[in-house]
């Protein structure tokens, strides 16, 4: 009886085990869960890239559709394509 008192390592050393089990799911859990969200952020960015890439194809020929009425000069045009590539950002 007196050995079982006076001999606790097995009881600590399982008691230190289960304590970094426990602390190594809290870590995994949260780390997966900051994952998860990524992921899911990174898909609604894609999506709305997308989406922005149609929008600027249907501008473009709305664009092209209406009659000018003066044609720009060279050095205007190239200031009006670099302005609009300016304004809105591709990734």
């Amino acid at each position: 009886m007196n050995e079982l008192a006076a001999n606790t390592s097995p009881l600590f050393n399982y008691g230190v085990l289960a304590i970094i089990i426990l602390v190594a799911f809290i870590v995994w859990f949260f780390v997966n869960r900051a994952s998860v969200r990524a992921s899911e952020q990174i898909r609604l960015l894609e999506a709305v890239i997308e989406e922005q890439k149609k929008q600027n194809a249907l501008l473009r020929r709305l664009v092209d559709a209406q009659p000018s009425t003066a044609k720009p000069s060279a050095d205007e045009d190239a200031d009006e394509k670099r302005d609009f590539i300016r304004m809105i950002p591709e990734r």
